[in-house]
């Protein structure tokens, strides 16, 4: 069972998220909150698999909100009317593992919430594209960064750090899954990093070791 924590000012939108969650079978909300506030306190009382954000909300806001919760190893699922390329960014700072608009159709929201909570990172599809043209723009030599790496191990770390999962990586590679997987887990064990959202940080940050 998947437990979730719903952080959004509007009662009526956490209201139908809550029916939308909670159709599905595997999927269970532990509680709400109005702010960024309270949303802490319920990951810290209920300690959930997922946290669904909002970015705008007052007291706390998203970010400051999604930054403190995966400190204290929360994973979080952003859920908001905007989707400008900086907010997704910050987000992805901020360590946010899927960033999603508001008015997604409900199974991409439900879909999303056991991507993020299986730690894998998730956007809606106008989001993704973008975000793949962001880090094409912004993205440096990756040979020259990861040595340790093969050839295969850093593009698949290219393509990791841009928030494709296992399986969109093995089809834009054309192999398998389980190849993609145990590509990922040298990855993480030649940089010494404990999971995919370290190695996106590390990517985005240059390459440079702890």
């Amino acid at each position: 069972m998947i437990t979730v924590v719903l952080a959004d000012d509007h009662p009526m939108f956490r209201e139908g998220l809550r029916f939308t969650l909670e159709q599905a079978d595997d999927i269970r909300v532990v509680a709400e909150a109005a702010d960024g506030v309270e949303a802490l306190a319920a990951a810290a009382k209920h300690r959930p698999d997922v946290v669904v954000m909002d970015l705008a909300m007052p007291r706390l806001d998203g970010l400051s909100a999604t930054s403190r919760l995966v400190d204290s190893g929360c994973r979080v699922l952003v859920l908001t009317f905007n989707e400008e390329d900086a907010s997704v960014l910050a987000a992805m700072r901020a360590g946010a593992l899927g960033y999603l608009r508001k008015g997604a159709e409900p199974a991409q929201v439900v879909s999303a919430v056991r991507s993020t909570a299986a730690g894998h990172a998730v956007f809606g599809p106008g989001i993704a594209g973008r975000m793949l043209e962001v880090f094409a723009e912004r993205r440096p030599q990756t040979r020259d960064r990861f040595p340790e790496l093969s050839p295969r191990e850093r593009e698949i770390l290219e393509h990791l750090a841009e928030g494709a999962s296992n399986r969109e990586i093995a089809g834009l590679l054309v192999i398998s899954p389980v190849t993609v997987r145990n590509h990922v887990s040298n990855i993480l064990s030649k940089l010494h990093l404990a999971n995919r959202r370290e190695a996106m940080v590390r990517f985005r940050d240059g390459g440079a070791g702890s």
